[in-house]
């Protein structure tokens, strides 16, 4: 019995998609298939699900937005577990719980609506909440760990809530990034604010990432060095332009891959590239910010 047949006899009422494509449903467009790919409705579905899968060896992976993150070529005969019904949103006061599933426009609106600020930074960033907590996204002066109070999350099967102390969360990483645990949601704490300058305060971040690379990309690459830019320190190497088959470091932007019809495996070798070659003339071995999946 094929994975596809075993979640829809054991979870009739799971929502599930046969054969999805990675390439369709990241920000690089590239990667091969996945055998499933299942849309649980809430923390619970979600726990049952992981737990059934862990007990019958079927591997998963999660995927939020798509963005920071390279699939892998070929086909992974396991299941992708995306939270796109997972976008509950409520507020009390400067807090925002959110779900997984919420998009970082979603966010942002709502929390001008009610008058919240402090997430503006988000503002252009490619995310979920579940994603963005995962990864500690951000930009230089924020990220969404410093407006986390609690996470939700399943592990073992079990809803457990995680403290931010307990996220562990540093530059562009968490606890959550081992694959274990599944973020479904998390409570944010924002700061009272009119609506005027959220909105004053959101055009400034949308201006900075105006000059950013367009096309197919995963977003920045590498974390930034101590004291330096990773994009500079590329560039500084000579390595705009560099190419392994359609894979290209942008020209634009040192710190970004463009994807111009090239494979997984192309950006996978561009990057060990650029690794390499900026090791070998600056002695700094930088650190990936992507995520490979699954």
């Amino acid at each position: 019995m094929d994975i596809y047949t075993l979640l829809r006899e054991a979870f009739p009422q799971l929502e599930t998609e046969r054969n999805f494509s990675f390439s369709r449903h990241t920000t690089v467009g590239c990667g091969g298939r996945a055998a499933v790919c299942a849309y649980p409705r809430g923390t619970e579905e979600l726990a049952i699900l992981t737990d059934a899968l862990g007990k019958k060896g079927i591997p998963y992976c999660f995927l939020g937005a798509g963005a920071n993150v390279l699939p892998q070529d070929g086909f992974f005969d396991g299941v992708v577990i995306r939270f796109s019904n997972a976008r509950t949103l409520l507020t009390v006061g400067d807090r925002i719980a959110a779900g997984a599933g919420v998009t970082g426009g979603a966010l942002l609106r709502f929390a001008r609506e009610n008058g919240v600020g402090g997430f503006e930074f988000l503002t252009g960033i490619p995310m979920t909440v579940g994603g963005a907590v995962v990864m500690n996204a951000g930009v230089q002066g924020g990220h969404i760990g410093d407006l986390v109070e609690q996470v939700v999350g399943v592990e073992g099967g079990k809803v457990r809530y995680f403290s931010a102390r307990e996220c562990l969360f540093g530059v562009k990483e968490s606890v959550f990034q081992g694959g274990g645990i599944a973020v479904a949601g998390a409570i944010l704490r924002g700061v009272p604010r009119p609506r005027e300058e959220i909105g004053q305060e959101t055009a400034r971040y949308r201006a900075r990432r105006a000059h950013l690379p367009k096309g197919r990309s995963m977003g920045c690459v590498f974390v930034n060095p101590p004291e330096i830019s990773a994009g500079a320190l590329i560039e500084r190497c000579g390595l705009k332009g560099a190419n392994v088959g359609k894979a290209r470091v942008s020209e634009l932007h040192a710190n970004f891959i463009v994807n111009e019809g090239a494979s997984g495996d192309d950006i996978s070798r561009l990057i060990a590239f650029v690794k390499r070659e900026v090791r070998r003339k600056t002695g700094v071995l930088l650190r990936e910010e992507i995520r490979r999946i699954p």
